[in-house]
């Protein structure tokens, strides 16, 4: 399967397998959000996902893939460190405004600078189609956010707060995207990062998580926590492994913005699962996300 994968890297069968691995992404990223932001404290389940997929990772990690090479140690600590901030102040904006109006902005902020970081880091460029249809997708992610601020009645005194956090989250998911991309490209076997990745990124939360169940007054039954965590854990090697490959496939900018029609799919699940209302502009406005996609991968 690596030799396979890594054989497809520059090739037009490795971008149509990035494309659609952006995609995949998309769709879990979204669900993978709204199990966060569901019925539990967000720092508890968070716990409870990083928790599940690190004990997945780790036979994989220990067992399966090559060992990383020296250098991957260092690459390893510092997305480490990454996605703990990235995750700690997405918790936070989590608990001080609503789903559908914080993970707009969260990412609608990611992909500018996550092509700004591409073309820093790997030199990619996008031509004047393709900026256009980067300023069309965040046109309709941000006047989704903006149409929810005005209509959601929940969390009106912490929502500043809260989208002063959105956009700071949206930087780190920006350079966690870019980071990973340049971690995947620097090891030989790509499942080696994915793998180890996984295993350490998820060492953290669960103590966090722990310390603040033990605290609470009233603190939830953990049978029902843990099995959101299992399911989060499964979503998240899928979620976030996708967009991985896709960027060590392809080209990092155009993955990026390929994800961020999970805000369609995030609006959809809000209206669906979580029972938050969907009126005629946010449709619209959800196809202008979809067509500011589709026209930065038609303009490639």
């Amino acid at each position: 399967m690596s030799e396979w994968i890594v054989s497809l890297e520059g090739t037009e069968a490795g971008h149509q397998l990035a494309l659609g691995l952006a995609l995949l992404a998309a769709v879990l990223h979204a669900l993978f959000g709204a199990l966060q932001k569901g019925r539990h404290d967000p720092w508890l389940t968070r716990g409870a996902i990083d928790g599940s997929y690190a004990l997945m990772a780790a036979p994989f990690a220990l067992f399966v893939v090559p060992w990383p090479e020296p250098h991957m140690w260092l690459i390893f600590a510092t997305a480490w460190v990454i996605h703990t901030l990235y995750k700690i102040l997405q918790a936070m904006a989590y608990m001080r405004g609503a789903y559908t109006v914080v993970y707009p902005v969260v990412r609608g902020t990611g992909p500018l600078f996550t092509v700004i970081g591409a073309y820093l880091l790997f030199g990619e460029t996008f031509n004047a189609v393709q900026w256009t249809g980067v300023g069309v997708l965040l046109a309709g992610i941000y006047g989704l956010a903006i149409y929810n601020l005005r209509t959601i009645k929940l969390d009106r005194e912490t929502m500043p707060a809260a989208l002063g956090l959105a956009v700071l989250t949206g930087l780190f998911v920006a350079l966690y995207t870019t980071y990973d991309a340049y971690g995947i490209r620097a090891t030989a076997d790509p499942f080696t990062f994915l793998a180890w990745f996984f295993m350490i990124d998820g060492l953290t939360f669960p103590v966090i998580a722990y310390r603040r169940w033990r605290g609470m007054e009233t603190p939830p039954e953990p049978g029902p926590l843990m099995l959101r965590g299992f399911a989060g854990g499964v979503i998240a090697f899928f979620s976030f492994g996708s967009i991985m490959m896709a960027t060590r496939l392809d080209k990092v900018g155009e993955a990026a913005v390929l994800r961020e029609t999970s805000t369609v799919f995030a609006a959809l699940i809000g209206w669906l699962i979580l029972k938050e209302t969907v009126g005629p502009r946010r449709i619209a406005l959800m196809a202008l996300i979809a067509a500011g996609a589709v026209i930065v991968e038609s303009g490639g």
